[in-house]
């Protein structure tokens, strides 16, 4: 979502920037004609992104967007839908030619409140009447309105540091830059202006100045690169703000993750820490609906952004604060097995909360919560109380389930949750907006965006494999099959190398690494839930920490030869971004003839130049055995005595680079400053010199993603291409 709500705010300003009065066509619902059942990158391009539903006041309705997507335009448009609660009645509200986003129901259902380039507009429920009620310098990023709808929060770009003819008048058109501490770039961008968020008055006609709640400090607010309003929250009775805010700068910001919890009285703007001395992540806080408690996220360990993220709950009138999911519980689901442990009939099983939490929501008596937790390969909904005790809501379906909306109602033991609106998705299929009855678990689709284009394309099979590796676990490998798979025939494989590097192969849909395309031109696609995914607990999560060059790759061994074994298994490719890049990389010097190709995008080839060129340091200094202080004897830099780090450096990919033999496709974007460009091009030079058959693409406007349309479809042609060439 949060990174959703980002490129939302970019496609609006880009769009702002180039539509003049609606002479630009008006992007919208694509219909095409697919005869051959063939899914390709133009028709991944043509479906809608359903996103954000938002319950109106009274329950009877859903306000939601979808973005859709112009090839030729080389951009998307969102627009915006309201439907009936049971999703009767579906109508499209706006049709223009910028995109809508952020869109929330005021004066009880009657109107609604959204952005739409790049200001606050407002409007009838019916779409009618739209008027402009902001004009906030910069643009507004994303607002957040309090309980009683008089203020709200927005957030846009605050300048930080001095340009050029700040220092030197007399000279103004000169370019340079002054760097003078680190952070100076992040994700995609020279740091010339950070997120602030200010408080201003609205009554729904009017947006008043606004006050900068941090009074000018040059901390981040919400935190970059994907955060958003979801880090600060009103209180019940509208007086108070908390936020989460990591108050760094410079060589601290790019050194640690110790952001923090604080409350802010808005009449007095006196603030306070609620989470002082918590040393890692602090984020995502919520108000109770009765006002004296607050929830957040927080993870332990600073410079560690992979820690286990517990979910803390604050009493404000005694202060005590305690993880919830740290209760020896009674886990009382029989509908939601956790890795084999819970029995499905006879005594109940104390054990605490294992996997990450994510998008917690207050039930409505303040007596618990919902939330959203990757478990076991699988993206689900779950509840807890406050005593700890907890049970999943959704069923073990093949589904990723997103932030829980609750829906209530009033019963005569006050209000309850009766259903919760959210989104869903597959490797089948994009998200689509369901209704889950928290009674039983039993979901149903309130639309069906993407239905008429999917209907044409010939359906893939997916199969769920435990696969033994070397240690004697069980790894979960997601196996997905061409349309029409006949198992006496030989098809060419794909080996997906995770990025992260930690993170979960669940039943995500992406438009960058699409899993059903893949199989759609033809390949079995192996997903392996290697050492370092986050869904199987912590310490399957942070084996990989340290240890990069170890288990992990042997992992990936165990599903290639497991599937290679297979007798329609042919050639296999290894692809992977990121960190999936770095394991490309690696895994050319030591694969012993496994894979066909390899493509690795945005890779990690130089471990040491990496270290001195990236951006957020803390990534790179944990993970080679450092800890949050670069000025310590145990830090993770190449310098370092740490035993760790000089493994990790020894053993980084471009020492084995004498070992290449197999063809490699490099690509990467040139804005990408969390794994700079010359990494890439670095790989390809060193696989040019040792006479491997290779190829480099690079998109000077893309970063660490390739995102915009055309770019997509072409990155998409050369990677099948490449594929094609070599393991067909």
């Amino acid at each position: 979502m949060k990174r959703l709500l980002t490129f939302i705010f970019i496609m609006a300003l880009l769009n702002a920037c180039t539509d003049k009065s609606e002479k630009i066509p008006v992007i919208g619902k694509a219909s095409p004609t697919i005869t051959d059942g063939r899914f390709t990158p133009e028709i991944m391009h043509s479906l809608g992104k359903v996103s954000d539903p938002q319950i109106s006041p009274d329950g009877t309705k859903i306000l939601y967007g979808v973005s859709y997507t112009s090839i030729e335009q080389n951009k998307s448009n969102r627009e915006l839908f309201v439907m009936n609660i049971d999703g009767t009645d579906n109508k499209q509200i706006t049709f223009t030619a910028r995109s809508e986003s952020n869109a929330r129901w005021i004066d009880g259902g009657a109107k609604i409140v959204y952005l739409h380039g790049g200001q606050l507009w407002v409007m009838n429920n019916d779409g009618s009447s739209p008027k402009k009620v902001s004009n906030v310098a910069g643009g507004i990023m994303e607002f957040k309105l309090s309980p009683d709808e008089s203020r709200l929060l927005y957030s846009t770009d605050f300048k930080v540091g001095k340009k050029a003819a700040d220092i030197y008048p007399d000279i103004p058109k000169s370019t340079a830059r002054t760097i003078e501490g680190m952070m100076y770039r992040h994700w995609d961008h020279f740091v010339e202006t950070i997120p602030h968020t200010y408080i201003a008055s609205f009554d729904g006609k009017k947006l008043s100045e606004g006050v900068d709640i941090l009074d000018g400090a040059p901390y981040e607010l919400p935190a970059e690169p994907f955060s958003g309003l979801e880090q600060l929250d009103w209180s019940p009775d509208g007086k108070y703000i908390v936020y989460s805010c990591r108050k760094l700068t410079g060589r601290d910001y790019a050194f640690s993750t110790n952001s923090d919890i604080y409350l802010y009285n808005i009449e007095t703007k006196e603030c306070r820490n609620l989470s002082e001395g918590m040393m890692g992540y602090d984020t995502d806080p919520v108000f109770s609906p009765d006002g004296g408690k607050i929830a957040w996220l927080s993870m332990e360990r600073d410079g560690y952004e992979a820690d286990k993220v517990r979910l803390f709950v604050m009493d404000l009138e005694s202060n005590e604060r305690k993880d919830i999911t740290d209760i020896q519980s009674n886990i009382v689901s029989d509908r939601a097995p956790m890795a084999g442990k819970i029995m499905r009939h006879g005594p109940q099983i104390p054990e605490k909360f294992k996997y990450n939490v994510e998008s917690p929501v207050w039930m409505p008596n303040s007596q618990g919560l919902y939330f959203s937790s990757l478990s076991e390969g699988l993206k689900q909904i779950w509840k807890i109380e406050l005593n700890g005790v907890y049970s999943k809501v959704t069923p073990d379906e093949w589904f990723d389930f997103g932030a829980p909306v609750l829906l209530t109602k009033n019963t005569d033991s006050g209000v309850v949750v009766d259903k919760i609106i959210t989104t869903n998705t597959s490797m089948m299929r994009p998200a689509e907006i369901v209704s889950i009855s928290v009674a039983d678990g039993r979901w149903s689709m309130l639309t069906n965006e993407n239905g008429p284009i999917l209907d044409q394309i010939a359906p893939s099979r997916m199969e769920q494999m435990w696969i033994p590796t070397t240690d004697g676990k069980k790894m979960l490998t997601w196996v997905v099959y061409p349309p029409d798979f006949d198992s006496t025939k030989v098809y060419p494989s794909i080996l997906l190398c995770l990025g992260g590097p930690q993170g979960t192969l669940s039943q995500g849909w992406s438009y960058r690494w699409n899993y059903k395309l893949m199989a759609s031109q033809g390949y079995i696609v192996v997903l392996p839930n290697r050492r370092g995914t986050t869904a199987f607990g912590q310490e399957w999560c942070e084996q990989i920490s340290g240890d990069y060059i170890g288990q992990n790759m042997k992992d990936y061994f165990s599903a290639a030869d497991a599937l290679k074994a297979k007798p329609y298994v042919g050639k296999m490719a290894a692809v992977g971004a990121s960190y999936g890049g770095y394991s490309v990389y690696y895994l050319a010097g030591i694969h012993k003839g496994r894979f066909s190709a390899f493509i690795a995008h945005a890779g990690i080839f130089n471990q040491e130049h990496m270290y001195m060129s990236t951006e957020e340091m803390w990534f790179p200094n944990w993970d080679n055995g450092g800890i949050a202080r670069p000025d310590v004897e145990m830090s993770g830099a190449p310098w370092s005595d740490n035993p760790v780090a000089k493994r990790h450096y020894a053993n980084s990919p471009h020492k084995l680079i004498k070992n290449w033999d197999t063809p490699i496709l490099v690509t990467h974007g040139e804005l990408d400053y969390r794994v700079p460009v010359d990494q890439g091009m670095a790989a390809f030079n060193a696989a040019q010199m040792m006479g491997v058959p290779s190829k480099m693409i690079l998109f000077p406007d893309e970063n660490h993603w390739i995102l915009k349309p055309q770019n997509s479809i072409h990155w998409n042609r050369e990677f099948f291409a490449w594929l094609d060439k070599y393991t067909k």
